[in-house]
């Protein structure tokens, strides 16, 4: 397949859980979805094990899981059983997502820990496990500090306070931008609500999900599904200002958490384990993984603060918002990955260098080894995808969008610096 005939019915598959390894071409990959806090000596384990079992990369994703590479058939379960002496809460089932500060964060309207837990448990007795694509997922957002605005799910509870009490708006198929609202419901009301859409999509076959339905039918089957549980609600659905996960955020105990990124998404295992030890020497109780490929460091002191944020920035992780590294997604590429035709991973710190003056919104520049876009599956200002011919440029899309040009991989520096150029003289012209 050429860069140019990318299709745009492509589908990632399904989820690398730990009971279910993925192929890649570094060996088995394995997906870990933390539920709350990990102790900081459960969390340098894990890296121990990581390291012990597989190539000890370890990768937090765009939807703050934990991944696990360079594995095999064998290695594979001793690292399950690993986790499990860690007696580390993970999900292995439906994902259901809740935003990394939840239940902690002071500014929260309503727990999304405490409805994600009732609905994991109300999901536990039914057989939509089974009956639901893999890739199925539910955001819940508790209206705290930080957001799964950016994170698409098929389900999404947003809570909104309003005159008369704090209400859940419900939404299907996207990000907080892009899905299609289907309407109000009390708080109470949540878990059933959500057991009800996904029987809707379970209806549809093992590989549905909600966008098909959309597609199809509209949003009538959702809405109708929740018919007795919509309530009349006039407040105005806007936006809220949001804090990223990078930098200090105060918890309702009184301490603070401290958000750092993984460069472009990765770090070694032997790193990880000096930022737990950092971590702990600053006073910190564990650590959380957070959407946007960043780590919560869990209950520091003010004081405590400079001396942990020097040692991290110097272990190399991403310790301030603006920083460039933050604004390029690039999935692992080859030869990690055996779908990929360019080392992703490999050319983005290089296209942190060279534009960073141009690098002011997230994501700015999508590498993607391949046209199924893993990383990300939304828009960027400039994606590079990888096809047999080269480097596929594409302007204001996704890794499966035509490009404008096709290119060698040697030629990418100058065209990512004339792209941003060019650019940067058009807005001046508007």
């Amino acid at each position: 397949m050429t860069a140019l005939a990318i299709n745009r019915s492509q589908r990632r598959g399904a989820c690398p859980g730990l009971s279910a390894p993925m192929p890649t071409g570094d060996g088995l990959l394995v997906r870990l979805l933390p539920i709350g806090t990990i102790p900081l000596a459960a969390f340098g384990q894990l890296c121990a094990a990581a390291r012990r079992e597989g190539n000890g990369i370890i990768e937090v994703t765009a939807r703050g899981s934990i991944q696990i590479r360079g594995l095999n058939a064998a290695s594979a379960r001793r690292f399950a059983d690993a986790v499990a002496a860690l007696a580390i809460a993970a999900e292995d089932g439906i994902s259901v997502l809740s935003n990394a500060l939840a239940g902690l964060d002071g500014q929260e309207i309503l727990d999304a820990n405490a409805l994600a837990a009732d609905l994991r448990r109300a999901l536990t007795q039914t057989s939509l496990t089974a009956r639901l694509a893999p890739k199925v997922s539910i955001a819940i957002d508790g209206g705290g500090v930080l957001s799964l605005a950016n994170v698409s799910a098929d389900v999404r509870l947003r809570v909104q306070a309003t005159g008369s009490g704090a209400v859940l708006r419900v939404g299907v198929a996207g990000d907080e931008a892009s899905s299609r609202q289907v309407g109000t419901i009390a708080p109470n009301d949540g878990v059933d609500a959500v057991v009800r859409l996904l029987e809707i999509i379970a209806k549809r076959g093992r590989a549905a999900r909600a966008r098909d339905i959309l597609v199809a039918d509209g949003d009538a089957p959702f809405r109708e599904a929740l018919a007795e549980f919509l309530i009349e609600d006039e407040t105005p659905f806007g936006k809220r200002s949001r804090s990223g996960p990078i930098g200090l955020h105060p918890l309702r105990d009184g301490s603070l958490a401290c958000g750092v990124g993984l460069a472009f998404g990765h770090a070694d295992a032997v790193t990880l384990e000096r930022l737990a030890e950092a971590a702990s020497a600053a006073g910190a109780v564990g650590i959380r993984a957070a959407a946007d490929r960043a780590l919560m460091i869990i209950g520091l002191r003010e004081a405590a603060v400079p001396a942990f944020g020097n040692a991290a920035e110097r272990l190399g992780f991403i310790v301030a918002a603006d920083d460039p590294r933050r604004c390029i997604v690039a999935c692992a590429g080859a030869p990690i990955c055996s779908s990929a035709f360019i080392a992703a991973r490999a050319l983005a710190p290089r296209a942190a260098e060279i534009a960073p003056s141009h690098l002011n919104s997230l994501p700015q520049i999508h590498i993607s080894g391949c046209a199924k876009g893993c990383a990300h599956a939304g828009s960027a200002a400039l994606t590079i995808v990888g096809s047999p011919d080269g480097c596929a440029l594409i302007a204001s899309g996704a890794a499966c969008d035509t490009p404008f040009a096709v290119i060698s991989t040697d030629e990418l520096p100058v065209a990512i610096e004339r792209y941003f150029r060019d650019a940067a003289r058009e807005d001046k012209h508007v």
